[in-house]
């Protein structure tokens, strides 16, 4: 579908909003109409031609006494879906009776078929025909949508009966899609809502097929594939990819079949994707599409898929998610806790302040591992995933736990200003359990974020685009894995640091003479006998040295403990108190593991070079792993020469007498 098409059939619906919805509606709240209306319309488009088949196949049924009908009745019908009413939408303009209209139209609604009727469930569609039908519209925007004006079947519009004059391109699940999402922008922009929340732009999504299918094109084989998004909102990605995988297996003459799968927790965007999976023509594949969160009720938990895309929220809470499974300290699944090659547990929990990691996690864990070709992965993520989280986070041990493992192929950073909904940096993961030979522990990472193509108007904040050379210019340098200046091939190890506790010891001067407040001890004979060790310590204890003045006293443990903070005093000069870290001067250092030769070797080099008193904790030391693309493509600003600065001041300064004069002449 090009363009021009896309625009007319996107601003022709709008109309309808505009025209019908104005004055009943808030803009905000069109799509409460619109968006279940533009799905209705699609669905019985296809549906007009065997209507009155499934009428009569439907009075056969009825008078055989067959209560299950719909297999047969979509049989006939042609579809994965059917309506039994009497009616086809159009039939429904010539009811001019407001009551009429109302309860024709709800046997209509109430004809479909019960895979139909749980979208119209999620659309919550039927709690808007009162409020139509009291403003007398509802038969007017069923006209304008049937209108011959537009064309919203996946089939062609001819001008005449022999079918040789096109009047209106049949319009495609891909080209459906877009404008789906496209109206969705509309309308959040209206409410100002998230105006990308539920959808990527297809050119970030194209790129993102290329980067999975592209790798392994020549290993295609004839069989069937399947390929899953667990935040697939209206089901764009699965749809772009099965294009691109059967597109890229024709041209190699491999007859190849995939199953799509996918989950959503939008109602509304579930909604529309399941209507998408059930004009494909397959009810079980309509099947595949999970409604409900992810995280915390995994729709597809025990599958595996070949391919996974998706576009997870990112910034955004799943605490809700959280307390569902137990409480975040208390989660206990097994895509979010794992092992290590050498045993070691691993907690993944990120900040319930943003769970776009645990999405990736519930890729990885769907991987197939017994396969040629394993499974391959591409997801979107903003900056917080490549770097957010100390060592030992669950963030951190995310990331330690695919780079470890060798799951990450590449991590491409994309321009500023693609989504529709933010303005902000984001980053392609590409993921696979089955890396070819020359990436085998190592992972590129391309700074894509200068390879764009200005838009020329605005979609909410998306700006510029990838054109169609623009993503063959990033799949080639991913295919080349060549270092240039925009692609570094790093190993794995790279991204790895320990992160090391630095301790120096306290150390405290005495003054015994100080007051000991009366209340720190319960009896006062006690109070008394401490007081006295103290002083008699005093006499010959050194008092720059803690440990043997404590020692000089003869108290027990715990009465020191409750007067040293009345007569001590920290003091650099004093003796270090053995084994005993003072937490003022406790520092933290991340050492990074190509430090030749390690943690030991840094000590000496850039610790105690400048405290020799100094030591690492290693029961408190931590594995952290953080992939930050500016220490890598960092290129600094050449400073201009003083010469040129000062020339530039003398040339301001004369520009700014100039006008004075000016002025003071005119003053004059």
């Amino acid at each position: 579908m090009d363009n021009q098409v896309h625009n007319q059939i996107v601003s022709f619906i709008w109309g309808i909003a505009d025209d019908c919805l104005r004055d009943v509606y808030v803009r905000g709240k069109y799509r409460d109409v619109i968006l279940p209306m533009t799905v209705i319309r699609r669905l019985d488009a296809l549906l007009e031609d065997s209507k009155e088949s499934v009428l009569d196949m439907k009075k056969k049924l009825d008078a055989a006494g067959i209560d299950n009908q719909w297999p047969a009745l979509c049989n006939v019908a042609g579809q994965a879906f059917c309506n039994a009413s009497p009616f086809r939408l159009r039939d429904l303009t010539s009811r001019a009776k407001k009551q009429t209209l109302k309860t024709d139209f709800e046997a209509y609604l109430d004809g479909f078929s019960p895979n139909v009727q749980e979208i119209l469930e999620k659309f919550k569609f039927r709690n808007q025909i009162d409020t139509m039908i009291e403003a007398d519209i509802l038969g007017a925007v069923i006209e304008k949508f049937i209108s011959s004006d537009i064309n919203l079947s996946p089939n062609p519009v001819y001008k005449d009966e022999k079918k040789t004059i096109l009047k209106h391109p049949g319009l495609d699940n891909h080209g459906m899609g877009t404008i789906f999402e496209e109206l969705i922008r509309k309308f959040n922009e209206e409410n100002n809502e998230e105006a990308g929340e539920h959808w990527t732009p297809r050119d970030v999504v194209e790129l993102m097929a290329d980067l999975i299918f592209m790798p392994i094109a020549d290993q295609i084989k004839d069989a069937t594939y399947s390929c899953y998004d667990g935040a697939c909102g209206t089901g764009g990605m699965l749809t772009v990819a099965q294009d691109r995988l059967m597109t890229l297996a024709a041209r190699r003459g491999k007859n190849v079949s995939i199953h799509l799968f996918g989950q959503e927790i939008n109602p509304e965007t579930y909604a529309i994707c399941k209507a998408d999976m059930l004009l494909k023509g397959d009810g079980d594949q309509a099947e595949h599409i999970s409604y409900g969160s992810t995280l915390s009720l995994d729709g597809n938990a025990t599958r595996q898929f070949d391919f996974m895309l998706s576009n997870p929220p990112y910034g955004k809470s799943w605490k809700t998610d959280a307390e569902k499974m137990g409480g975040k300290k208390e989660i206990l699944d097994s895509r979010f806790n794992a092992y290590l090659d050498g045993g070691e547990q691993l907690t993944m929990i990120p900040r319930t302040s943003d769970g776009q990691l645990l999405f990736l996690l519930n890729n990885v864990a769907k991987m197939k591992k017994e396969t040629p070709l394993g499974s391959r992965i591409a997801e979107v993520h903003n900056g917080s995933s490549i770097f957010t989280g100390d060592a030992g986070s669950g963030e951190s041990n995310a990331r330690r736990y695919m780079i470890e493992n060798d799951l990450v192929e590449a991590i491409i950073a994309v321009p500023e200003n693609m989504f529709y909904n933010t303005g902000i940096g984001t980053f392609i993961w590409v993921l696979s359990n089955k890396k070819e030979e020359r990436r085998k522990g190592k992972i590129q990472l391309i700074d894509a974020t200068a390879m764009k193509s200005a838009l020329r108007k605005n979609m909410g904040k998306k700006n510029c685009e990838f054109t169609e050379e623009i993503r063959k210019e990033i799949v080639r340098i991913f295919l080349a894995m060549e270092e240039s200046e925009v692609s570094m091939i790093l190993n794995n190890w790279d991204f790895g640091y320990w992160s090391v506790t630095v301790e120096r010891p306290l150390r405290l001067r005495v003054y015994p003479d100080r007051p000991i407040p009366t209340n720190t001890f319960k009896k006062s004979d006690e109070y008394d006998s401490v007081i006295a060790a103290i002083e008699k310590a005093a006499k010959t204890a050194p008092l720059d040295d803690w440990t043997a003045f404590a020692k000089a006293t003869k108290l027990k443990a715990a009465a020191l403990k409750k007067v040293r903070p009345f007569i001590t005093e920290k003091d650099p000069a004093a003796q270090p108190i053995e084994g005993e870290p003072d937490v003022d001067l406790r520092d933290t250092e991340n050492i990074p593991f190509t430090y030749e030769g390690g943690i030991d070797a840094f000590m000496k080099n850039e610790v105690l070079t400048y405290a020799s008193d100094a030591w690492a904790d290693e029961k408190k030391t931590q594995i952290g792993y953080e992939i930050r693309f500016t220490k890598y493509f960092y290129k600094p600003v050449e400073l201009r020469d003083m010469s040129d600065i000062l020339s530039s001041l003398s040339t301001l300064e004369q520009e700014a007498d100039g006008l004075l004069a000016g002025i003071m002449e005119g003053v004059q």
